[in-house]
C-alpha cells in the first residue's frame, strides 16, 4: 500500500509512520512530501506530485495549528491555510484517482456549546469557539466536502475528529503552543530558575480531553485499514478535566512547588470539551490505552532530555 502522508515529519505524522511500519508497510511505501517539495496551498503543485507519487492511500495531517494565542492572532491565515490544503488534496485524490483518503478533522469544529460528551451528530447545531473559529470551520467544511466527493465520485474518504494531542516531539514555543506543552515548559524552566510562581492563561475553570499522541496515531492508522464510511468519528480518551486540575498536576509532576496565579485577561476558550468515543470503538476498535498522568510524565521526561 502506498501511502502519501502528509505532514509526516510532523508531531503525529512520526508516530502515523511507526504504526503503519508496525502493521507490515515497507518504508519505501510510505511517501512523506516536504514543504519545500510542494506547497499544499497551490493546487498546480499538489496535482504535480499526486500525479508523480502515485499513492494508493492519502492520509492527510499537515495543518497550521496552534494554541488559543496563535488562533487569536491568525485567523485568516489558518483559515484559508487549512482549508486550501485540504480542498487542493482532495481534489488532486479524486483525478489521480486514489483508493482511499483520510482527512484528519479537530473538535474546533464543534459548537462552543455543545452537550458533554460531544457526538458526532450534534457537528452543527452551532457556531465553535470564536478564538477558533476560523479553523475549526475551514476543517469542518472538508468533511462537507469528503462526503461530496464520496457521493459525487465515489471517492472513499473518511473524516476523524482528534481531541488536544500531546506527547514526546510536541511544540514547545510558548508563542504559539497548546496548553500541555506551555503548561511543561514554564513549570520546567520556574524550577530551574527558582522562580516563586507561574502565570496561566484564563481563569482554570475550562474543561479538556487530552490525547497522548502514540494513541492518535494507532487510532489513525486502525482508521485506514478498517474504516469505509461517510459519517465523522471522534477519536479521543472520553476523559475531561479542568485546566487547573491539569496544571496542578503538571507542576506537580515536574516539582514545581510555587504557586500557579492566572491572568483573567487572557480567555478560557471553549468552556467544556469531552468526547463520546463509542463510534470509534464499535467501527474499527479503538480505545485509548494511555492515562493522562503516564502521557505527562513521559512526555516531562521527553522534554527535559531536550531542555538540558
Amino acid at each position: 500500500m502506498r501511502c502519501l502522508i502528509t505532514g509526516g515529519d510532523g508531531f503525529l505524522g512520526r508516530f502515523v509512520r511507526q504504526e503503519l511500519a508496525a502493521q507490515g508497510i515497507a518504508e519505501g511505501d510510505l511517501l512523506t512530501p516536504r514543504h519545500a517539495d510542494c506547497d499544499l496551498t497551490r493546487q498546480d503543485q499538489v496535482e504535480r506530485l499526486m500525479r508523480r507519487l502515485r499513492p494508493e492511500v492519502v492520509i492527510h495531517l499537515a495543518a497550521r495549528v496552534g494554541g488559543i494565542g496563535a488562533n487569536r492572532a491568525n485567523p485568516g491565515l489558518y483559515f484559508y491555510a487549512n482549508l486550501a490544503m485540504g480542498l487542493n488534496l482532495l481534489e488532486a485524490a479524486r483525478l489521480v484517482p486514489v483508493r482511499k483518503f483520510v482527512q484528519v478533522g479537530t473538535i474546533c469544529a464543534y459548537p462552543k456549546f455543545t452537550p458533554v460528551p460531544f457526538r458526532e451528530e450534534q457537528l452543527w447545531n452551532g457556531y465553535p469557539e470564536e478564538t477558533n473559529a476560523p479553523y475549526g470551520i475551514a476543517k469542518k467544511a472538508l468533511l462537507v466536502m469528503c462526503q461530496a466527493y464520496r457521493r459525487q465520485y465515489g471517492l472513499n474518504a473518511i473524516y476523524l475528529l482528534p481531541v488536544n494531542l500531546y506527547g514526546p516531539g510536541d511544540h514547545f514555543d510558548l508563542r504559539d503552543s497548546h496548553v500541555i506543552p506551555a503548561l511543561i515548559r514554564k513549570c520546567v524552566e520556574a524550577r530551574q530558575a527558582g522562580a516563586d510562581h507561574i502565570v496561566a492563561w484564563g481563569t482554570g475553570t475550562a474543561s479538556r480531553e487530552f490525547l497522548y499522541v502514540q494513541d492518535a496515531a494507532a487510532a489513525i492508522v486502525q482508521a485506514t485499514l478498517k474504516y469505509d464510511e461517510p459519517e465523522p468519528v471522534n477519536i479521543g480518551s472520553g476523559q475531561e478535566i479542568t485546566i487547573r486540575q491539569l496544571a496542578e498536576m503538571i507542576a506537580r509532576f515536574c516539582d514545581f512547588t510555587g504557586p500557579i496565579r492566572w491572568d483573567f485577561s487572557q480567555p478560557d476558550g471553549q468552556p467544556r470539551r469531552c468526547l463520546d468515543t463509542s463510534r470509534a470503538l464499535e467501527k474499527f476498535g479503538f480505545r485509548a490505552r494511555t492515562t493522562l498522568e503516564d502521557g505527562l510524565k513521559k512526555t516531562i521526561a521527553w522534554y527535559r532530555t531536550q531542555a538540558t
